[in-house]
């Protein structure tokens, strides 16, 4: 049996719970290096004090764990001196003085055999001394550039240059970091084909997110109302425009046929806008925060992901089909999913069509619908499965000599 292999795993977000698309990968990560044997120091930003506290939570999966707060204040001053400079603006957001500290102290007393390094916001840190020339595996996750890109597309002057600004700046340094990296990992073909765009010399592979079939296995029968549930972190902006785009565009024509129709967007922190949607004479109810998000599920008929920015892989679609529901899905959307899930969604990009297609939907009966989330061929979607190559690739990365790197 091989060595153990000592991990030192960088996060942007503490992750715990996992609740949001970002903590979850990371999380089920930690769970896999512990099954696979791998000894792994966390070293983690924590946006707010209540994350630092789930700290604790994370013992099990962990030989350690170090956390580094983010400063309100001090994020505002590095955001405004990063517009006088080359400095992405992820970078200066996620910026945080203790993390260095983190780290050495990491390093110091548990020298890794391999850096993991989660998304490009920390992949920056893996860079820098006391990093700098360690063996590196970036986890990007998706081609965060070409989201910005894309909303710069999508948004009107001055949010267009800021965002074209940040996708320019933030994808030269991703062509940096993974050329220095032994490895850099995304969750599907269309996000390693993107960042093999930035740097064609780079060894990308895909390592493709799961689902946690057994906790999202319906506990009952179908439900029978007409209700239909958007899942996600609602202050998040593409989340954000897609459930404005449903609740004001698509709902009404649902509603036109369907009086009896309910929809919940159920998600934590909604922004003031998605709040402004909650009206339950019109039948659409606006969450916020929920304990579970799988009782909301199981009590839906129809899942929707109206997304028209979408980068990755949405696990709120895999969550959904694993509850049984079919969903509707727009095209962003569905060039992300794995070809095991498409069987259980039907696309639709305008008002009209995502109308209909949701309205199909509610005309069937209960037994047809899951008949349709049955479809997909969830079995091969555990995280086990398809995080099977992830060990593999940092022992690869662990043997190269220091300072030998792609260029």
């Amino acid at each position: 049996m091989p060595a153990p292999v000592r991990v030192l795993f960088l996060t942007h977000r503490l992750p715990f719970a996992p609740n949001r698309g970002d903590r979850l990968r990371a999380w089920h990560i930690l769970a896999h290096l512990r099954a696979e044997g791998c000894e792994t120091h966390l070293v983690s930003l924590a946006h707010d004090r209540a994350e630092a506290q789930r700290s604790g939570d994370l013992g099990d999966l962990t030989a350690s764990v170090r956390v580094a707060p983010l400063g309100v204040a001090h994020r505002a001053v590095s955001v405004a001196s990063a517009f006088m400079t080359d400095t992405p603006l992820t970078h200066a957001l996620l910026h945080s003085r203790n993390t260095t500290r983190q780290v050495a102290s990491a390093v110091g007393q548990h020298a890794p055999d391999v850096v993991l390094a989660y998304c490009s916001s920390m992949a920056r840190y893996a860079l820098e001394p006391p990093l700098a020339g360690r063996p590196l595996v970036i986890d990007m996750v998706d081609a965060d550039s070409a989201k910005w890109a894309d909303l710069a597309d999508k948004r009107p002057w001055p949010l267009s240059w800021v965002y074209a600004r940040e996708a320019r700046l933030l994808g030269a340094f991703e062509a940096v970091a993974m050329r220095t990296a032994g490895a850099t990992l995304a969750v599907n073909e269309r996000e390693r084909q993107m960042l093999a765009d930035l740097a064609p010399d780079a060894r990308i592979e895909v390592v493709p997110n799961g689902v946690d079939l057994e906790r999202f296995l319906p506990e009952g029968p179908p439900a029978a109302r007409a209700q239909v549930v958007f899942t996600g972190v609602m202050d998040y902006a593409p989340n954000v425009e897609g459930a404005m785009w449903l609740g004001q565009h698509v709902w009404p024509l649902v509603r036109a046929t369907r009086p009896d129709a309910r929809l919940e967007i159920v998600g934590a922190n909604p922004a003031r806008t998605v709040r402004s949607l909650h009206a339950p004479g019109f039948g659409i109810e606006v969450t916020g925060t929920v304990p579970d998000v799988r009782p909301h599920l199981w009590g839906s008929a129809v899942a929707a992901a109206p997304l028209h920015t979408a980068r990755g892989v949405q696990n709120k679609v895999l969550e959904a089909v694993a509850a049984g529901l079919p969903c509707v899905v727009t095209t962003a959307v569905w060039e992300g999913l794995p070809d095991e899930v498409r069987p259980a969604c039907t696309l639709a990009d305008t008002p009209q069509a995502f109308a209909d297609a949701v309205l199909g939907l509610l005309a069937m009966t209960p037994p047809e619908r899951r008949a349709i989330a049955n479809r997909a061929n969830l079995a091969q979607l555990r995280w086990q499965a398809r995080l099977a190559t992830l060990v593999p690739i940092l022992r690869e990365a662990a043997r190269r000599p220091e300072g030998l790197r792609y260029r």
